[in-house]
């Protein structure tokens, strides 16, 4: 299967025009649309969701990665092999915290093969579409190996103390992984302060708190409510953790 992780949004274009190559390319490979609001313009946040929400997706899964803010730049176009999954995209550290996180070593390829039209603003459509389709039908990376480090960031810290996504209804993902703070934590988002609960049902109605979410995330949310509103939550919004 071929999964898509892109910053374009729900509305437009760009993600139609990208399935059509991949269908083009590769007919008959499923086309799962994982996320389509990635944090926009920003690499850093979006790896960190990337690493999580990968995780349940099987061995052999070709990720379409594209949050490309320097497309058409000196940035490299790239593949990943990660835990027996590919990552196809951008070099600008979508996928330090899927390699980070990798069991397995991880293997990475520069992309040097170009189509015969390459626009400057749409490489997601024009070279990684048509790459993810030859990965995802068995074929080789078209280009070659290159060390891992050179595609790290490792000054970026393992876990990320903001809210980076909120999903529709209203709650707010964080690049936190819940297994790295004490049940017993205390999260400060802006002015509120929230204890953790297993479940929803746990707190009264209206009511605000932190949990570990499906994805192995911490998030904060409000009991049949939106938090987003109630607290103008916002993406980059930092979180303090407190014993």
């Amino acid at each position: 299967m071929i999964v898509l992780f892109t910053d374009f949004g729900l509305r437009g274009p760009y993600t139609g025009q990208m399935k059509a190559v991949l269908h083009t390319h590769a007919p008959g490979v499923p086309v799962v649309d994982l996320l389509s609001d990635a944090p926009a313009f920003d690499p850093r946040s979006s790896a960190y969701l990337l690493a999580a929400y990968a995780r349940p997706f099987p061995a052999g899964a070709v990720f379409l990665v594209i949050v490309d803010p320097g497309v058409g730049s000196d940035r490299l176009p790239c593949v990943v092999r990660a835990d027996d999954r590919w990552f196809v995209g951008p070099e600008n550290g979508l996928f330090e915290l899927v390699m980070r996180r990798a069991v397995a070593p991880v293997l990475c390829w520069q992309i040097d093969w170009r189509p015969h039209r390459l626009s400057n603003t749409f490489h997601g459509r024009d070279l990684f579409a048509p790459v993810a389709a030859r990965l995802a039908l068995g074929e080789p990376p078209p280009g070659g190996e290159v060390p891992a480090e050179s595609l790290r960031r490792p000054e970026w810290p393992d876990d990320l103390p903001a809210i980076l996504y909120l999903d529709s209804y209203g709650n707010a993902v964080s690049g936190l992984r819940a297994a790295s703070v004490p049940a017993s934590a205390t999260i400060v988002a802006g002015s509120t302060a929230c204890e953790r609960a297993r479940t929803f049902s746990e707190v009264p109605k209206g009511h605000p708190f932190w949990y570990e979410n499906a994805d192995g995330l911490v998030e904060i949310a409000v009991n049949s409510g939106r938090a987003a509103d109630l607290f103008a939550f916002s993406p980059g919004t930092r979180l303090l953790i407190q014993p």
